[in-house]
């Protein structure tokens, strides 16, 4: 078998940290995180850890991007094919309960977001995480939902709506169906605002 290259093995090596810090982090709060932690169960050292990431907020910053990235992707995938803003309604609905049940990236966003502004360290790179993620879902969400239209809402609060319904409040924590059931409600009133204004 041929050794692999420098590239391949470095590559290797930030993919089984980054796998870590994701079990990990499913597991504990991100404060109760540590770098030793992270390279011990990826099985490296932690010079091995400074090697990829200059410290433990940019793992978990990178998780959260690679986890925005997909979100969009996934979505994007589910309503190509779908045409009835009712039946997109539906897809995001059963989507977003979900995603839902995954209580690790909400928590994480908020727990990191906390730390940078008390520690003074908030950058852009911080907030464009969610501005892009929320801009991209927003535009893809107002083709669906208001077509031919266009949409009165900025795609970012379109994005935002939908992102802090699944993640960012305490219906994910409350019966299975709340997020989807709170977003179908939300969803469902900006379409109808949204005919009205335009039949009016």
């Amino acid at each position: 078998m041929a050794r692999l290259t420098r590239e391949q093995s470095q590559a290797l090596t930030r993919e089984g940290l980054l796998l870590a810090a994701s079990e990990i982090v499913s597991r504990d709060s991100y404060s109760g995180v540590t770098i030793e932690r992270i390279a011990e169960e990826a099985g490296f050292s932690k010079g091995a850890f400074y090697s990829n990431f200059a410290n433990k907020e940019e793992i978990f910053l990178e998780l959260l991007e690679l986890h925005a990235g997909r979100a969009v992707v996934e979505l994007t995938d589910r309503l190509e094919e779908i045409e009835d803003p009712e039946s997109a309604i539906d897809c995001l609905c059963d989507w977003a309960t979900q995603r839902a049940k995954d209580k690790r990236w909400g928590a994480l966003a908020v727990d990191l977001l906390t730390i940078a502004r008390r520690e003074d360290t908030l950058e852009d790179r911080h907030l464009r995480l969610f501005r892009d993620q929320w801009e991209g879902l927003g535009r893809l969400l107002s083709s669906k939902l208001f077509p031919g239209y266009g949409c009165d809402l900025e795609p970012l609060y379109v994005g935002g709506i939908v992102m802090e319904l699944i993640y960012g409040g305490i219906s994910s924590f409350m019966g299975e169906e709340t997020p989807g059931d709170m977003l179908r409600a939300a969803l469902t009133s900006m379409r109808q605002a949204h005919l009205h204004r335009q039949a009016g």
